[in-house]
C-alpha cells in the first residue's frame, strides 16, 4: 500500500532531486517540538515505514502524541536501519538462518527468501582469550590459538558471508563489535534507496547501546528478535517513558569517564529506570567528548534502560571528520538532521523537550570510583575501597558480602612462582585488564593509562610477575595512538602487552592463571581479585578463582596492579617503595585531564582512523585463507561439534497448535532475586565434569579440545548440556551453589540437564520459579533457547529483564509474573509443589491466568504477552516458526 505522508516527501538539495527525505517539520503539528529526541526517531521511522499493514497511521499518532501514550502501555512498531551482531551470539544467528532456509525447502517454498532484508553486520570479537601475556608474540601466539580452536565456526561464518546477501562480516582481529560500530559502521544519517533518514540499529549483545553516544538510537535485542528484524519484522516495543538525565557542571582533573559512567550507573539503579528511555542533556553534555558519551551509553544494560541516548550535536559531527568519514556525506548528514529539528544544542535550554521526569547530575561532584566487587551497579569511591573490601569480607555471602570467619579475614598463602617466593591474601590481585569496550573506545582513560605507566616505570615501579596483566584494544587505532604517543612502551614494561583486539577478560575469555597462583588461592580459599576497566563483573564471569571483580578506569587497572591489592589507601599508603627507597603514591603519578586532552589532540588523528579502516576486511590472511563451501543451502557435518542443525523446526507443518494447558508440571530450578543470563546462559570454559563435557568425551574430544561455550553456540547439543552450568548457581532447592537441583520423582540431586532429561523422558513438563530481574545481564538468545530444549515450558518470577523476556516469547516459553504484592514467599511456594497452568483458547495481552497446585492450591500471574505480535508468535511456537511459515506460503 502506498504511505499515506508522502506530501511531506522533499529533496534535500533542490540540485539532487533523488535524495529525498521525509520533512517531519512539514507536519506542522506542534507536538512535535516537544518530543524527546530519541522518540523523534522512532516517529521518523514510523512515517517513512507507514504502509497501514506492519505499520499503520495510528501508531505515527501514538508516537506524535507520546507525552500522553507513554502511561497507556500502547505497543509501537518499529524498523532499525540495520542490525549487528558478535560471533557468540551472531552464529546461532546464521545457524537458524541455514535451519530456516532447509524449513522453507521442506515446506515446499523457496529457501533463498531467506535473506536478511535489513542491512547486517556481523564482527567477530568474541572468540579470543588470553592464554598468553607478558610475551612479544601474546598477540600473535593467542590470534593463531583463536584460528585453531575455532576455525570450524570462521568457515561456516565465511559461507554465510557468501551464501546471504546483505550481509557483511568483519573478520576476526579487527576490534571489539560497538567499538567497530563507532568508529566505522555507524552513519549517524542513512542515505539508502534515495531516502535520508536516521541511523538506527539494533544488535545481538546488550551494549548495543553504546552507539547511542554518537546520536544513533539503537540498542540490544534478543538473537531470536534480531533474525525478525533481519527478515523485514518491524520491533514491536511499548512506547517507552523518556527519563531526561540532565548534567551540569564541569568533571575535577584527576577523574575519568569511567568515574562518570559508574556514578550514573548507581544514580539511575537507585532512580529505577528499567524499558524506559533515558536522553541526556544539560550544557554538562558539551564538556563530553563522544567517546566519553559513548562510556555512559554502553554501561546502559548496567543501569537498566533500553537506551542512554545523547542527541547529535556539533561535537558529534566533528567525531565523524575526526574517524576519517567523508566530509561531504558528513555535510549532508547535518543538513538533514538541521532539517528535520534533530541536531541538538546543548547549551540551547530553549530546545529542551519534555520528558517523563527529570534528574540531575553536577559532574563537579563525580570523585574517582570503582564497582564491585559482584555487581557494576555497586559504585565504590576509590578512597573507601580498603575498608569496603574488608567489610565486604565479613558480610554475610551476598552481593556485597563472602561471609570470610574474622579468624581467617588476614590469612596469608606463601607460594613460589617462576622461583621467587610470593605472598596472597584476602584482596590480592591476580588479573588486572585493561578490556572491553566500555572504555578502550575512548582515548582520554586510554592514554591516560599510558601516561600513567610511563610515570610509573620512570618512577621505578613495577607489577608482580605473576599477577595477569593484559591489554586488549577496541580497535587498531588504540594500538596506532599509544605507540604513535610513546607510551606503549611503558605499559608493555608493566606487562600491559597487546593480547589481542576483542573483549576478552570482560567476557571469561582471561584465560587460566597459573598453577602455582590457583593452587595458592585454593588452598587459603582466599577472596581474590580481578580488576578490569570492563561493563560486566558478576560472579562467576571473569575467571572462577576471582571471587572478587571491580570495573575501574585503564589508569586504576595499572595502579590496583602496580600495588598488587585492593586493601589500599592510595591516600595513606604508597603504590610501591622503588630501588632506591623512595615511596611512591598514587597522586604522584596520575596525569590530570588537561595532560591527556593535550596528548589526544596531538596523536588521535583523522588518518589514523582511514589507514586501520580502510583494510578492515582484507587485513586478516588467516581469514582470507579459509575455504568456505559456495552453495546456497549448508551442507551440516554430522561430525561437527561446532557447527549442527538445531531441532527448533523439526516437523514443522503449516497447521498451527492451539495453545494448551501445561497439567502437573515440576519446578526444575527455584531462585531468588538477579538471576542473570550468566546464571542461565552457556558462558565461559567447559567444565571436565560437566554434562557438555561427557557429550564431547562421548564424540573422541580431549579436554584440550573443549574449547569454551560461547565458540560452540552453534551447537544445541553442547549448549543445552550447559544452560544453566554456572557455578556460581544458587538454586533454593540446594544446600551450597552450583548447577545442580532435585529429581523430585526419585529424590536424587543430579545436574540440570540429567534431571531434565529425567523429567522429559517421563513426559513431565518443566517450570522455573524466580524472584526479580529474572534474565538481567547480557541478552543471550541461549538464555532463552537452553531452558526450551530442557523442556521449560514456563517461568513464573516477580520481573523480567526486558531482552530476556522478549526471548522467552521468541521460543514460545511463557513469561509469567506473580500479582503485584505476591511472590512465592507470600504465596507459600516451596517448589516441589506441581503446578497446572490454564491456557485459555482466546488469549490477550498482559491476561491474568489462573495457576493450580496439587495441594488444592490455587493463584493467578500474568502471563506476559505484552502485545497481539508476541500473541502471534506464541501461536506459532516462536517467532522463527512464524518467519518461516510466513516465506514459505
Amino acid at each position: 500500500m502506498s504511505n499515506p505522508f508522502m506530501q511531506i516527501v522533499e529533496p534535500l538539495d533542490p540540485k539532487q532531486p533523488l535524495k529525498k527525505f521525509f520533512n517531519l517539520r512539514k507536519l506542522e503539528d506542534e507536538r512535535y517540538a516537544r518530543l524527546p529526541f530519541s522518540i523523534r526517531v522512532l516517529l521518523e521511522g514510523a512515517i517513512r515505514n507507514c504502509d497501514e499493514f506492519l505499520v499503520k497511521k495510528g501508531d505515527v499518532e501514538n508516537i506524535l502524541n507520546w507525552k500522553v501514550m507513554q502511561h497507556k502501555n500502547v505497543e509501537v512498531p518499529f524498523k532499525p536501519a540495520r542490525v549487528i551482531l558478535q560471533d557468540f551470539t551472531g552464529v546461532p544467528a546464521v545457524v537458524d538462518f541455514a535451519a530456516m532456509r532447509d524449513a522453507v525447502k521442506n515446506l515446499g517454498g523457496d529457501p533463498e527468501k531467506i535473506n536478511p532484508v535489513c542491512p547486517a553486520d556481523l564482527v567477530i570479537d568474541h572468540s579470543i582469550q588470553v592464554d598468553f601475556n607478558r610475551q612479544p608474540d601474546s598477540l600473535q601466539k593467542n590470534q593463531d590459538l583463536e584460528f585453531e580452536r575455532n576455525k570450524e565456526r570462521f568457515e561456516f561464518l565465511k559461507w554465510g558471508s557468501q551464501a546471504f546477501k546483505n550481509f557483511r562480516i568483519i573478520p576476526p582481529g579487527s576490534g571489539i563489535i560497538h567499538q567497530v560500530n563507532l568508529e566505522y559502521l555507524a552513519r549517524v544519517v542513512m542515505d539508502q534507496d534515495g531516502y535520508y533518514y536516521p541511523d538506527s540499529v539494533v544488535g545481538t549483545d546488550s551494549h548495543t547501546t553504546m552507539i547511542d553516544g554518537l546520536g544513533v538510537l539503537g540498542w540490544g535485542v534478543g538473537g531470536i528478535e534480531a533474525e525478525a528484524v533481519m527478515l523485514g519484522q518491524p520491533i514491536s516495543m511499548v512506547l517507552p517513558e523518556v527519563v531526561g538525565y540532565k548534567l551540569v557542571g564541569n568533571p575535577q582533573q584527576l577523574v575519568t569517564s569511567t568515574d562518570i559512567v559508574l556514578t550514573i550507573t548507581k544514580h539511575l539503579r537507585q532512580v529505577g529506570v528499567v524499558g524506559k528511555f533515558v536522553e541526556f542533556f544539560g550544557p554538562g553534555v558539551a564538556h563530553l567528548s563522544i567517546a566519553d558519551r559513548a562510556t555512559i551509553a554502553n554501561m546502559c544494560p548496567e543501569y537498566g534502560a533500553t537506551a542512554g541516548y545523547f542527541p547529535v550535536d556539533d561535537i558529534s559531527i566533528g567525531y565523524l571528520i575526526q574517524t576519517g568519514r567523508d566530509k561531504e556525506k558528513v555535510m549532508c548528514t547535518k543538513k538533514y538532521l538541521e532539517a528535520v529539528g534533530m541536531l541538538r544544542d546543548f547549551k540551547n535550554s530553549s530546545q529542551d523537550p519534555d520528558f517523563t521526569q527529570v534528574v540531575e547530575l553536577d559532574l563537579y561532584t563525580v570523585v574517582p570510583c570503582c564497582s564491585g566487587p559482584k555487581r557494576p551497579q555497586d559504585k565504590v569511591a576509590v578512597s573507601d575501597m580498603k575498608k569496603d573490601f574488608e567489610t565486604c569480607l565479613g558480610a554475610k555471602q551476598g552481593f556485597k558480602g563472602f561471609q570470610i570467619a574474622p579468624d581467617r579475614q588476614n590469612s596469608i598463602v606463601k607460594f613460589n612462582f617462576e622461583g621467587q617466593d610470593f605472598e596472597l591474601a584476602h584482596g590480592s590481585v591476580v588479573i588486572a585488564a585493561i578490556t572491553s569496550c566500555t572504555n578502550t573506545s575512548n582515548p582520554s582513560v586510554m592514554l591516560g593509562a599510558g601516561l600513567l605507566a610511563k610515570k610509573a616505570v620512570e618512577a621505578g615501579l613495577t607489577v608482580k610477575p605473576y599477577i595477569k596483566t593484559s591489554l586488549s584494544p577496541g580497535s587498531g587505532v588504540v594500538t596506532y595512538y599509544l605507540r604513535e604517543s610513546g607510551v606503549m612502551r611503558y605499559l608493555s614494561q608493566l606487562g600491559f602487552d597487546v593480547v589481542g583486539y576483542g573483549c576478552m577478560t570482560c567476557i571469561g575469555n582471561s584465560g587460566p592463571l597459573q598453577e602455582s597462583v590457583v593452587e595458592a588461592i585454593t588452598q587459603g580459599d582466599l577472596v581474590a581479585v580481578g580488576v578490569l576497566s570492563g561493563n560486566r563483573n558478576f560472579e562467576g564471569r571473569v575467571h572462577p578463582n576471582t571471587r572478587a571483580n571491580y570495573l575501574a578506569s585503564p589508569p586504576l587497572v595499572i595502579a590496583y596492579a602496580i600495588a598488587g591489592t585492593v586493601r589500599i589507601d592510595f591516600e595513606k599508603e604508597p603504590l610501591g617503595v622503588n630501588a632506591s627507597g623512595k615511596k611512591i603514591f598514587l597522586k604522584d603519578i596520575w596525569p590530570t585531564r588537561n595532560e591527556i586532552q593535550a596528548v589526544e589532540r596531538q596523536f588521535v588523528i583523522p588518518g589514523m582512523f582511514k589507514e586501520v579502516y580502510e583494510k578492515i576486511e582484507t587485513v586478516n590472511e588467516a581469514w582470507n585463507a579459509l575455504d568456505a563451501p559456495s552453495d546456497k543451502l549448508y551442507t551440516w557435518n554430522p561430525k561437527s561439534t561446532y557447527i549442527k542443525s538445531p531441532p527448533f523446526f523439526d516437523g514443522l507443518t503449516f497447521a498451527l497448535q492451539t495453545p494448551k494447558t501445561i497439567e502437573d508440571a515440576y519446578v526444575l530450578l527455584s531462585f531468588g532475586d538477579s538471576v542473570t543470563t550468566d546464571h542461565i546462559s552457556p558462558a565461559g570454559n567447559i567444565a571436565r565434569n560437566s554434562p557438555a563435557a561427557r557429550y564431547l568425551t562421548s564424540r573422541g574430544l580431549t579436554p584440550r579440545e573443549f574449547n569454551s561455550y560461547g565458540s560452540r553456540r552453534g551447537n544445541d547439543a553442547v549448549m543445552v548440556r550447559g544452560t544453566f552450568a554456572n557455578i556460581r548457581l544458587v538454586n533454593k532447592f540446594m544446600d551450597k551453589q552450583g548447577p545442580q537441583t532435585i529429581h523430585f520423582p526419585s529424590g536424587e540431586i543430579l545436574d540440570v540437564f540429567d534431571a531434565a532429561e529425567r523429567y522429559k523422558q517421563a513426559g513431565h513438563p518443566l517450570i522455573i520459579l524466580a524472584g526479580k530481574e529474572y534474565g538481567a545481564g547480557s541478552s543471550r538468545d541461549w538464555a532463552a533457547k537452553g531452558p526450551f530444549l530442557l523442556g521449560v515450558k514456563a517461568v513464573l518470577a516477580e520481573s523480567y529483564e526486558r531482552i530476556h523476556r522478549s526471548n522467552l516469547v521468541g521460543m514460545g516459553v511463557i513469561p509469567l509474573q506473580y500479582l503485584p504484592g505476591e511472590d512465592a514467599r507470600t504465596l507459600g511456594l516451596t517448589g516441589q509443589e506441581r503446578y497446572t497452568i490454564i491456557i485459555p483458547e482466546k488469549l490477550k495481552p498482559q491476561m491474568n491466568v489462573q495457576i493450580k497446585l496439587n495441594t488444592g492450591k490455587t493463584f493467578h500471574a500474568i502471563m506476559r504477552f505484552d502485545t497481539d505480535v508476541e500473541l502471534t508468535y506464541f501461536h506459532n511456537g516462536g517467532i522463527l516458526n512464524y518467519m518461516i511459515r510466513k516465506m514459505a506460503s
